[in-house]
């Protein structure tokens, strides 16, 4: 009998193989969806209005339905029966813990004093961005990279609700207390327990209820065979279809304000540049440090390199407007970490032969 982990991994192939087409040029897609959302942008006069207009308490409908087109089929897979191997493995939560709510806070707010010093509104808006840890974007780097499905879920999980409880108190000691006692200067960051609460409920809560009870419910009426044979290789591919119509509704947002600031936009790359690659790389590291699986040393990786950038935005706005050099910064996050994360996809796929092949 086949361990579960040589078991996901020879289901995760063979998904991968029937999805090989749409995998295999992956990046040129997501390339021509960034490039046809910065053109609607320019080239339709007020789309990136009415598209914000659509919104709800400050989430923009369009984009929610993207991200919840794209984690619904990958919830779907996640066999909620065996999450219990996950939350039993400590190593993985306390690293991504530290992960997540030390080291990557930290790691962004050096490198925005460090990059940004002089730009005091892009240094507070790349600080947000390092706050606001993924909930949505980072389950499908993790499946195209065939990372544990399982941990992947379990973390996304603990990372909301720690959002829930520590953005705020972050966000009052890396822009207030901290740069306080540096002595630099200092600014204040307005934002509710509800609109983070609202952010996790919409992006992680409804696709994973939605992903849970078609497992349940699928299993329970035709059996796991026809659930994962059938029902799985059918809506795959709209997680990917899903990815690529949030990059083109967020590029057309913001096609306008990016293009019109290039030197603004590199001098916000750079900081952002170095933070996906150290995250990742650090992360990495320490699961392979700390013996942890490739699937899981995967899942470590991208679950602590990735951010909410939604969320980041959304605060950005409501705090200092919409035309602010903190929303700019928010919206130049996806614009690096898309491109950035597709390739640490194909890196973390080389690197896959380094470690043991199961038992």
């Amino acid at each position: 009998m086949p361990t579960d982990t040589a078991h996901q991994r020879a289901h995760h192939d063979s998904v991968a193989a029937r999805l090989s087409t749409l995998d295999r040029y992956l990046p040129v897609w997501i390339g021509v969806a960034m490039l046809a959302g910065l053109a609607l942008g320019r080239l339709i006069p007020g789309l990136g209005s009415a598209l914000s207009a659509v919104e709800i308490d400050g989430v923009s409908l369009p984009i929610a339905l993207g991200l919840l087109l794209m984690m619904y089929p990958v919830l779907a897979k996640v066999r909620y029966d065996r999450l219990d191997t996950v939350t039993g493995d400590r190593r993985m939560l306390l690293s991504s813990l530290v992960l997540n709510w030390l080291i990557g806070p930290a790691l962004m707010f050096a490198l925005a004093w460090l990059l940004l010093a002089d730009l005091p509104e892009y240094r507070t808006g790349l600080i947000i961005v390092g706050l606001a840890r993924c909930i949505a974007m980072v389950i499908i780097w993790n499946d195209l990279a065939c990372g544990d499905r399982e941990a992947a879920a379990v973390l996304v999980a603990l990372n909301s609700i720690f959002q829930v409880i520590a953005f705020a108190a972050l966000g009052w000691f890396y822009l207030s207390v901290l740069p306080g006692w540096l002595g630099l200067s200092q600014a204040t960051l307005d934002v509710s327990h509800w609109q983070i609460a609202t952010s996790v409920l919409i992006f992680l809560g409804i696709p994973l209820l939605g992903g849970y009870l078609s497992r349940t419910l699928g299993e329970r009426a035709k059996g796991r065979d026809w659930y994962e044979g059938t029902f799985l290789p059918r809506i795959g591919p709209w997680a990917l279809y899903g990815l690529l119509f949030t990059i083109v509704v967020l590029f057309a947002l913001q096609g306008d304000r990016i293009t019109a600031r290039p030197l603004d936009v590199a001098r916000i790359a750079l900081p952002l540049l170095v933070y996906f690659a150290v995250m990742w790389g650090v992360s990495y590291a320490l699961g392979r440090a700390i013996g942890l699986t490739y699937e899981r040393t995967t899942t470590l990786a991208f679950t602590a390199a990735g951010n909410n950038f939604e969320l980041a935005i959304a605060v950005a706005i409501a705090t200092f407007g919409v035309t602010s050099g903190q929303a700019l910064a928010g919206v130049v996050g996806p614009l690096i970490e898309v491109p950035v994360l597709v390739g640490l996809v194909y890196v973390s796929l080389a690197l896959r032969r380094r470690f043991p092949s199961p038992a």
